[in-house]
């Protein structure tokens, strides 16, 4: 059954109040912050939660991320939690780092795939931390597009994947960052990155003494948290990786860092913020092909490079043709 998403503003009270008793009653509404759209849902409410993984099609091993509004919930979701936690959440929270910790016992399994373990983070926005606070507990907001689909960093792209299967959106206009937030594991030593975000190894330096590691994943079992292990950030339309313009087609689509001069290729910005609303775009324009140039810049960007080559090889996985290179 379909149902009459409701398109709320973040910038009306009134809106912001709607979009929490939404969620206090046990529904799906998809929420900003300052990396993409969530797909928010009460985080003690195993029901809501079970709806979560119907609507997107998510894999029920793959964990969520809880949502706080403040420091002191986190408290509420994860247990036996170490200092150095609370001094990465002085200096990086609220924003674009999640922690792995140990997770409560009060936190539905389902949460976590079943792992002792639960990831939460505070986001960076202050009506999403406001509506979350109004909604009486913590959120699970997994991004708020189909499984496997580029991340939602505008409204329009929520209604795209999931209009007339949620609530409703809270719309708060695009992410300011564009891609998902850093994943660092404190359950086990050294911490390590799970998923490299904005937040880079040498800013956890700064607290931890150390560079963390960049984790991987085995392939088995449940990930300790979400892009580890899944096809994800992925168009429809193939992607390519390529360190030559002169081994794209004439009249394809590349991505690139630097302004293209050139009558043969279309060439559209590659940034973080611009990564998945191009992939988007390209679906809707029903381009046969999409290929990023990897220059040193981008290759340097480890978050970036994190999300391109997830979707290259999803493509590949998909049409069964080989990247570039």
């Amino acid at each position: 059954m379909l149902l009459d998403t409701l398109h709320l503003d973040a910038s009306n009270p009134a809106d912001v109040q709607r979009a929490a008793t939404l969620l206090a009653a046990g529904k799906l509404v998809a929420i900003p912050t300052e990396t993409v759209y969530g797909l928010a849902a009460r985080a003690f409410m195993p029901s809501a939660i079970e709806e979560i993984f119907r609507v997107k099609g998510r894999p029920m091993d793959n964990p969520l991320i809880v949502h706080c509004a403040t420091a002191s919930d986190i408290e509420l979701v994860a247990t036996d939690i170490p200092i150095v936690a609370w001094r990465l959440l002085e200096r990086f929270a609220p924003g674009p780092l999640t922690l792995v910790l140990h997770r409560h016992p009060r936190v539905p399994s389902i949460v976590s795939a079943g792992l002792p373990s639960v990831a939460v983070r505070i986001p960076a926005l202050e009506v999403t931390r406001r509506l979350i606070a109004l909604a009486g507990e913590p959120v699970v907001a997994p991004s708020a597009n189909q499984s496997g689909r580029p991340s939602p960093t505008r409204a329009e792209h929520v209604l795209e994947d999931l209009g007339g299967s949620i609530a409703a959106i809270l719309d708060a206009g695009p992410c300011a960052i564009g891609i998902e937030s850093t994943v660092l594991n404190l359950t086990a030593e050294p911490a390590t990155i799970v998923r490299p975000g904005a937040i880079e190894a040498a800013d956890l330096a700064e607290i931890l003494g150390y560079e963390p590691p960049l984790a991987s994943h085995s392939g088995t079992g449940a990930p300790i948290a979400p892009g580890m292990k899944y096809r994800h950030y992925a168009p429809r339309t193939p992607v390519f990786l390529t360190d030559s313009l002169e081994t794209i087609p004439t009249g394809a689509l590349v991505l690139t860092t630097a302004p293209v001069e050139s009558d043969r290729i279309r060439a559209r910005l590659l940034t973080r913020q611009t990564l998945y609303d191009e992939f988007r775009r390209a679906d809707r324009e029903q381009v046969p092909a999409i290929y990023v140039l990897i220059t040193p810049d981008v290759r340097a960007d480890r978050a970036l490079m994190n999300r391109i080559e997830k979707a290259a090889v999803s493509a590949q996985r998909t049409d069964n043709t080989p990247p570039m290179c």
